[in-house]
């Protein structure tokens, strides 16, 4: 006997949401016997060298709203411009963080040092800048982007001159306002979409 072809539908999938809190910030979900310390609660241990910064801002959906759910990380070199693991680099400068949003304010933050330039292989040199990953209900594969700073010379960036159209650039800069704090938004979507990188 031939057995009768069924077409079904696609199973909806889950992507990185509802769990992705249990799995990466546990304590931030409620299980606060999982871990003494959440895993990257910062990037810098006490007496790192260099000037304080506070990043703070939205992770916000096509509509403009506000994304509660996200999860974001982060990577950096410490004030000279090193890498953990670097000859001469900053030990108190861990340079992983992960950090979640404030469900009561809506927004992330981010305390650390300002980086330096990091220097290239071939010559030349990277802007200052924080590397950020980013997962949240509805995104299949974490975003990759970029802080940069509008106060920081920026022109001679490699990664900063293939971004086109050039005004797409303010989406990469977080804007100074004052005594070391900075707002950076991150927008998934829309007109004013965050430079995301395929890294």
């Amino acid at each position: 006997m031939v057995q009768k072809l069924v077409t079904h539908s696609e199973t909806a999938s889950q992507t990185a949401g509802p769990y992705v809190h249990i799995g990466l910030m546990p304590t931030h979900a409620g299980n606060s016997s999982t871990f003494e310390t959440e895993l990257g609660v910062s990037p810098i241990l006490g007496g790192a060298k260099g000037s304080p910064i506070e990043i703070s801002g939205q992770v916000l959906d096509a509509t403009g709203n506000p994304m509660l759910d996200a999860v974001i990380e982060s990577w950096q070199a410490d004030a000279q411009g090193l890498f953990p693991g670097q000859q001469g680099a900053d030990r108190n400068v861990k340079g992983f963080c992960r950090f979640a949003i404030d469900p009561q304010t809506e927004r992330f933050t981010l305390k650390t040092i300002k980086p330096g330039p990091v220097a290239l292989p071939e010559g030349g040199e990277q802007s200052p800048h924080i590397a950020l990953w980013i997962v949240a209900r509805g995104i299949n594969i974490g975003l990759s982007t970029r802080v940069y700073f509008e106060d920081a010379d920026v022109d001679q960036d490699p990664v900063l001159r293939r971004v086109q159209p050039r005004e797409r650039l303010q989406t990469l800069k977080a804007k100074p306002l004052g005594g070391g704090a900075y707002n950076f938004d991150v927008r998934l979507q829309g007109p004013n979409e965050t430079v995301f990188l395929d890294m």
